[in-house]
């Protein structure tokens, strides 16, 4: 808010509660704006722009994501899009590796507790409470990390698994991207992995024993975590979904749980947020580790990304160059 209350050119309309904003205020506080900061909760359509009028040069999302703003109405109006890339990389890739942790052995103490209803209460036994390892050891020297998105959070988190004594990384990203065979290389060496390599989907189902969903919403992976996928996971597998709620078919996915496809999931996002009852399908499943949408809250991160939305509204308004913007030549 300093930025932008020091910026003598802007007159500011701010929203003034500390919650998600209500649309009918949104729609009746836009008409004229020239710039627009929101969050991932508001949801920037036709409506929206077209209540805003001509005036109206930039809009700026807190958040990487982008899938609450129709992109291909904003470029039909000539809009510039700011959104905060980078910032928050390494806080979702530190609670990437926490869930893997936390679901491994949740799953191990839930499949303790389901069986009647109740903390165990018979003589302790060496398999009780068990999950899978998420570290590699003298009886056990192979781990294989997986990935559905292999760009900068990923990598992120894959950095921080090279002290687990992870062995390998398999990937899956865009069909139509090549394959980046130098960088993988390079990777492989800087990590000392056996490999780095890009699969089909249906490979890094069969052969990830940790499988990391950090891919982007939208239309093109909707649901790409399927039955069929997780039909092809290891049985002692687990399934971490730090990117967004619409990538994992949910009922799929607690189905697998229940009949032990995998071993359990950690989920820092659910289909439907943040509209999650004690009715979802995953709520109900103990072998399910949920957050709600923390990957980004920490305390340096959200600074920056605040820094870095202000800073895309204001070089938005004022015709200079915006620090990290959506480039929409491909939606006109």
């Amino acid at each position: 808010m300093s930025l932008l209350e020091a910026t003598p050119e802007l007159d500011l309309v701010v929203w003034p509660d500390d919650r998600s904003c209500d649309r009918t205020w949104l729609l009746g506080n836009i008409p004229g704006s020239t710039g627009l900061v929101v969050m991932l909760t508001e949801k920037v359509d036709s409506e929206i722009l077209d209540r805003a009028g001509p005036s109206l040069k930039v809009v700026s999302t807190m958040s990487v994501g982008n899938e609450h703003i129709d992109l291909r109405a904003a470029a039909q109006r000539g809009l510039r899009v700011g959104y905060t890339p980078d910032v928050l990389t390494d806080a979702v890739a530190d609670l990437s590796v926490m869930l893997a942790l936390m679901a491994s052995r949740n799953a191990g103490i839930a499949t303790a507790v389901a069986k009647d209803g109740q903390w165990p209460n018979h003589p302790w036994s060496p398999f009780a409470l068990c999950g899978p390892q998420l570290s590699t050891m003298a009886s056990s020297p192979a781990r294989k990390a997986g990935f559905l998105g292999f760009g900068r959070i990923a990598q992120a988190t894959l950095a921080r698994l090279v002290s687990f004594g992870i062995t390998h990384c398999l990937y899956s990203s865009n069909p139509s991207s090549p394959t980046n065979h130098e960088r993988d290389a390079e990777l492989a060496k800087r990590y000392n992995l056996q490999s780095v390599t890009k699969v089909d989907i249906d490979e890094l189902a069969r052969e990830s024993d940790f499988i990391f969903v950090l891919a982007p919403g939208g239309h093109d992976t909707y649901h790409i975590i399927n039955e069929n996928f997780l039909k092809q996971m290891k049985r002692t597998s687990i399934l971490i979904n730090a990117s967004r709620g619409t990538l994992v078919d949910s009922d799929a996915l607690a189905r697998a749980l229940r009949e032990g496809w995998i071993w359990g999931a950690g989920l820092d996002v659910v289909e439907g947020e943040p509209n999650v009852t004690i009715d979802h399908p995953l709520i109900k499943e103990p072998k399910c580790i949920i957050l709600p949408h923390i990957g980004s809250a920490t305390l340096e991160t959200r600074r920056a990304m605040a820094v870095r939305a202000a800073q895309n509204v204001i070089a938005g308004v004022l015709g200079g160059n915006m620090p990290a913007e959506v480039y929409l030549s491909g939606y006109r």
